[in-house]
């Protein structure tokens, strides 16, 4: 989809717009249906929202497409992970064998589920080292993540899977929002006191060695990203291009992007499903302006929670698809 970095820095800013007529039309029928104005909350937002990006008086979530990013990285060899990275291709296959949460949730709702191992699980480079990925690698890992979306799908739910991807959130967010690394480092999987300042430290280090490296949106992902991460971005930015909502799950998802934050109105076609309970996650949708549907106290990742999330947004349409208006029921 993208032969050169110039042209992924060209769809940033040619990005296609939000149709205000069908958000108006979907609003004038949120008003004509049996029950209250706004009686409904987040429900009718949640129904206006997707009826502007797929311009459709009755949008539809029936083709809901789950993608989940793995990949290896680098900095592990810091010792910032709890787990050992094996791990990672460990769940990848529990994932296809249809074991893991999402596989579940998935099938719960009727989601087609896909795992997408990026470079075989090879790791990335150590940031603390200089940048994770080349130029080249970063744009492949971008390339595959925009073509594994489904462009007949009615929405896209973007998680992640890997090892030691908490750590490379944290300098993303940093990186991309400012603060102390200590404001964007948790306890991830499981890491302790210790592990979380030992987290902090690289972070910090991390930025610093890659500071020259830290310009653009692409540069940001290159020195600090994992293949995942660039992946995330691929795929947002390739459902943007066909007016297809993406619902992102939860700190690691959402970090993924941070980097792409500085583009204006580059999440205007993103809803994201949850807020974490992974420390950074509040200070990040605070500067990415967005409101989580639900707030769970969920960490798994995987996309576990969009793919609940999902359901509230099936919820809202069929509300608002199928209810009577007024003068259908003959109410005054």
């Amino acid at each position: 989809m993208f032969n050169s970095v110039k042209s992924f820095e060209k769809e940033l800013v040619n990005l296609t717009s939000p149709n205000a007529e069908y958000h108006q039309i979907a609003s004038t029928r949120q008003d004509m249906l049996t029950k209250p104005k706004g009686s409904l909350g987040r429900l009718e937002e949640i129904a206006c929202f997707m009826a502007m990006w797929q311009e459709r008086e009755f949008p539809k979530s029936e083709e809901a497409q789950v993608l989940v990013f793995a990949g290896n990285h680098g900095v592990c060899n810091q010792g910032v992970n709890p787990f050992p990275q094996k791990v990672t291709m460990q769940m990848v296959e529990n994932f296809k064998r249809g074991g893991a949460a999402i596989n579940q949730l998935a099938l719960q709702h009727g989601a087609k589920f896909q795992v997408v191992l990026l470079a075989g699980g090879e790791q990335t480079s150590d940031f603390t080292l200089g940048p994770a990925m080349s130029e080249k690698e970063c744009l492949e890992a971008i390339n595959f993540g925009a073509n594994s979306v489904d462009f007949n799908s009615d929405i896209l739910l973007l998680g992640e899977m890997g090892i030691g991807n908490s750590t490379i959130s944290a300098a993303l967010c940093l990186a991309s929002f400012g603060g102390k690394a200590k404001d964007w480092v948790g306890a991830g999987t499981g890491s302790n006191l210790m592990g979380i300042e030992l987290k902090a430290k690289v972070v910090d280090l991390a930025c610093s060695v890659n500071a020259a490296s830290l310009g653009s949106s692409f540069e940001i992902l290159c020195a600090l990203g994992g293949r995942e991460q660039a992946a995330i971005c691929g795929a947002l930015v390739a459902a943007r291009r066909h007016r297809i909502p993406v619902l992102l799950d939860g700190f690691i998802a959402c970090s993924a992007v941070a980097p792409l934050s500085s583009q204006k109105g580059i999440f205007d076609h993103v809803l994201v499903a949850h807020k974490s309970a992974e420390l950074g996650h509040k200070r990040l949708l605070k500067n990415i302006d967005k409101v989580p549907i639900l707030d769970l106290k969920m960490r798994l990742g995987e996309g576990s929670g969009a793919a609940v999330a999902l359901a509230v947004v099936k919820s809202a349409l069929a509300c608002h698809n199928g209810m009577a208006t007024f003068a259908e029921a003959g109410l005054v």
